[in-house]
Parts: C-alpha cells; sequence; structure tokens
C-alpha cells in the first residue's frame, strides 16, 4: 500500500474540530450507571495448562446488562505480593484466543487480563471468543457489528463493548494478585480504540498503549479508506440512504476523537503511514487531540500491522520506565 494521507509534517499538525453531542458525558455516565446496577461478579478458575511461570485463570464477570464476559487472567507465579496489570483488548473480529498467546506481559513481571469482545472471535482460527451478544438492536444492519443497532446511541453495539471494557479495569483492579493502583490498557487496531476509551471513562488508569487506533474520526475515516470495517459503514449508507444524519450522531458518541479530549493518562500511540485500514491522519487526529502525556511512534513503511513485535518492544519499556 503506498502512502495515501496527509504528509507526516501535516500529519502531526493535524487537529480536527470534534462532532461531540452536548450530552457526551451525561450519555456515558448514565450508561456506566447503569451497568453499575450489576454485581460485577467476577470468577476465576484455575486454568489447567502446563505453564512453570504463570498462574492462569479461566476468567468471567458481569458486564453491561449483567451478560457474562470471558477473558483469561495470567500472573506471574513467582511475584511477591499485587503486580501491576495489563487489561488487553482485542483487534476486530478476534476474541480471547489461547493463553498461550499472552505471555510476553507475565514474562515481564506484570499480570494481564485478556477481555473477550462480546459476539466477536466465533470464526476466528487464530483467536477464538467465547463470549454472545445477548443484545441485539432492532434496526437493519450491514454484515458486521459496526451498524448493528447504528441508528439509536442507546443500542448501539460499541456502547456495550466499551461498558464490558470499563468493567474488565474494576475486575482486574479487584483482584488480590494485582496492584488495582498499577493498571494499563493496552489494545491495537479495535482494541486500541477500546483502550484509547475506556482510559478516558476510567481516568484512574496509569498508562494507555494505543496502536493504530479504530473507532477514531469516523467521519474522516469513511470518506479516505475503502477497506473494511469502516467500509460496513459506507455499505449501509448506500442502503439506508436517509440515515445519514442519524448514523453520524450515533457515531459522535463512540468517536476517539471525544475520548481523546478526555484522556489524563499516559498514553503511547503507534501510527503506520500506510494504513489503508485505520488511517494515518485519523491516527494524529486523535493522539493531537490527548490531553494527557504522550508519545507516539511512526513506522514510516507498514500497513495495519503496524510496528508488529517492534512495537511490543516499545510497550516493555514505555510500562518499564512508567512503573520504574
Amino acid at each position: 500500500m503506498p502512502l495515501f494521507d496527509l504528509p507526516l509534517d501535516q500529519l502531526r499538525e493535524y487537529r480536527p474540530e470534534r462532532d461531540e453531542p452536548a450530552d457526551f458525558d451525561a450519555f456515558w455516565s448514565r450508561t456506566l450507571a447503569e451497568a453499575a446496577e450489576h454485581d460485577l461478579a467476577p470468577v476465576f478458575t484455575p486454568h489447567d495448562i502446563p505453564l512453570a511461570t504463570v498462574d492462569v485463570y479461566d476468567t468471567s464477570f458481569a458486564g453491561w446488562g449483567g451478560h457474562r464476559i470471558n477473558g483469561w487472567l495470567l500472573v506471574p507465579r513467582a511475584a511477591e505480593g499485587p503486580v501491576p496489570c495489563v487489561v488487553q483488548y482485542i483487534g476486530y473480529s478476534g476474541g480471547r484466543g489461547f493463553v498461550h498467546d499472552h505471555l510476553v506481559w507475565p514474562s515481564a513481571g506484570l499480570a494481564v487480563l485478556v477481555v473477550d469482545t462480546r459476539g466477536q472471535g466465533g470464526h476466528s482460527l487464530h483467536s477464538p471468543g467465547a463470549t454472545a451478544d445477548p443484545h441485539g438492536g432492532a434496526s437493519p444492519q450491514a454484515p458486521g457489528m459496526m451498524t448493528r443497532g447504528i441508528l439509536d446511541p442507546d443500542d448501539y453495539y460499541y456502547r456495550r463493548v466499551f461498558t464490558d471494557a470499563v468493567r474488565a479495569v474494576e475486575v482486574a483492579a479487584g483482584h488480590p494478585a494485582v496492584d488495582g493502583d498499577r493498571i494499563v490498557v493496552s489494545g491495537g487496531s479495535q482494541g486500541g480504540g477500546i483502550a484509547q476509551a475506556v482510559a478516558a471513562l476510567r481516568p484512574s488508569v496509569k498508562g494507555a498503549l494505543i496502536d493504530v487506533p479504530f473507532l477514531t474520526h469516523f467521519r474522516r475515516a469513511v470518506e479516505i479508506t475503502g477497506r473494511d470495517p469502516y467500509q460496513e459503514i459506507v455499505r449501509f449508507l448506500a442502503s439506508q440512504r436517509p440515515s445519514a444524519e442519524s448514523v453520524f450522531r450515533t457515531l459522535s458518541y463512540f468517536d476517539g476523537l471525544n475520548f481523546a479530549a478526555r484522556g489524563q493518562t499516559s498514553a503511547l500511540y503507534s501510527v503506520a503511514l500506510m494504513d489503508d485500514v485505520c488511517p494515518p491522519s485519523t491516527v494524529f487526529a486523535a493522539y493531537n487531540h490527548w490531553q494527557g502525556p504522550k508519545e507516539i511512534t511512526v513506522w514510516p513503511w507498514n500497513s495495519h500491522e503496524g510496528g508488529g513485535g517492534f512495537q511490543r518492544e516499545e510497550q516493555l519499556r514505555y510500562v518499564s520506565k512508567l512503573f520504574g
């Protein structure tokens, strides 16, 4: 994929106006308050797997609507006292995957809670999921998750996903092996967009690792990329032509730009300049709106894979400095 977006010097200054509904904060306060009516009811079941250096728990808790959300909790076995924890969110269409996929953070002395994304991972051979989405929108939708309930913010799919993700931080913080004051949220693509939102909605987290984030600057993304998942929205609008105003109003409650403008914690972003899935301008738009301490790693020759393992090394160094 060749370079197709703004030049890097312009990207570093790109800070577009935000389309923010007047009741954005009230909407999310109400959403999280409704979720809090359900006890978290976390369950940590020891998982029988022959790994010598980590304790593994098949984890579940009550997310949005009290629906059970699944995950893996891995804790370094040799830890003395509570340890910091990375809460990890997953890319689009994937699930929590296999335990052995998530050994990097425990190898660095941190716990990791890997959170399923409801309704996803059902057709992924590499990262299968284990969590359904019992709540379905009544309106039409394009195949995929992007337009599920998109005509009403209360019914939109990512309202449930973001709420699940916030509650996952509470689950991690409440585990006796975890230092609840030292939690980092992390993810790439969809997971990056989720981490970006959670860091704003739960400002007590100590850091955010936001790789090539999806769910950000929706209007520009659907106008300049021909790739899924953003094209799910385009296909919906091509069919449901009178719905454009309602669609973009709904998306404004979930746009990473509006969460970034509320982000106060330390954040490490990454961006790939040839990324035609999450265009560079959408990433820089959020990064430039981020309010807290921040860094961004730029990968000039990469597409949506971003920095891959190189970025993970950057994250390890970043978190090591963050926690001393």
